[in-house]
């Protein structure tokens, strides 16, 4: 008797049993990416460079410091049971995404961007030393992407708190500090990981476009830069 064919069908339905309940359990978690685009920006005049700016701008990774048990999750989709998936971060943190944004709106600006490795507390007197004139950090003190799946409808809600710091780092000293809040709502029919990102990236532009509305921050950038 040839039992090639059954050991055939046997393997075919075992990979197709393990392929359906993997279905049915659903994820058990989604990711997603955070980016601000800075082509897209509307630079007001007051913040644009005239000519060319003669000192740099310097952008420090931000600081995560929302007290939650696990700084990777970034969000969570309740489902209609109540059960949560958890959310994270794809590819970027968001304490990268952040200060990669504000150097892109700066760009757009007419700034220009050096580069800082070292990390900031945010302390006047531990400013990392640099080649740039004005360096900009800040902490997440908020974040959370919310789904919350309906029969007819899903509900979206993100929100996003920073605080923000502007140093002098070749005198070592503080210059300003302000803190921006952001929050988007949407209901949408569908659902998904990019539909989720999408309320990241809005989020995003939205705390960094009013982090710029603050007139004071554009002046204390233009006035430090200029000397």
């Amino acid at each position: 008797m040839n039992l090639k064919p059954i050991y055939r069908l046997f393997t075919v339905m075992t990979i197709f049993s393990v392929f359906c309940l993997s279905g049915c359990a659903g994820p058990r978690l989604y990711s997603v990416n955070m980016y601000y685009d800075g082509e897209m920006s509307v630079i007001p005049a007051y913040l644009k460079v005239a000519g060319q700016a003669s000192g740099s701008v310097a952008v420090a990774e931000f600081t995560d410091v929302r007290q939650i048990d696990d700084p990777l999750v970034i969000g969570r989709v309740i489902q209609n049971n109540g059960a949560k998936i958890l959310v994270f971060p794809r590819n970027v943190k968001p304490t990268k995404a952040v200060a990669h944004g504000i150097k892109q709106y700066l760009k757009k600006a007419g700034y220009r961007i050096a580069e800082i490795n070292e990390p900031w507390d945010l302390k006047e007197d531990k400013i990392p030393m640099g080649n740039a004139g004005i360096l900009i950090g800040g902490n997440i003190e908020e974040l959370e992407i919310i789904c919350r799946k309906g029969n007819l409808t899903n509900s979206y809600n993100t929100n996003m708190t920073l605080a923000v710091v502007i140093a002098d780092a070749a005198r070592g000293r503080i210059l300003y500090r302000t803190r921006v809040k952001s929050i988007y709502t949407q209901e949408h029919v569908l659902f998904s990981e990019n539909i989720l990102g999408q309320q990241a990236d809005m989020v995003l532009s939205d705390a960094i476009e009013k982090l710029f509305e603050d007139k004071k921050v554009a002046q204390t950038i233009k006035e430090a830069t200029a000397n």
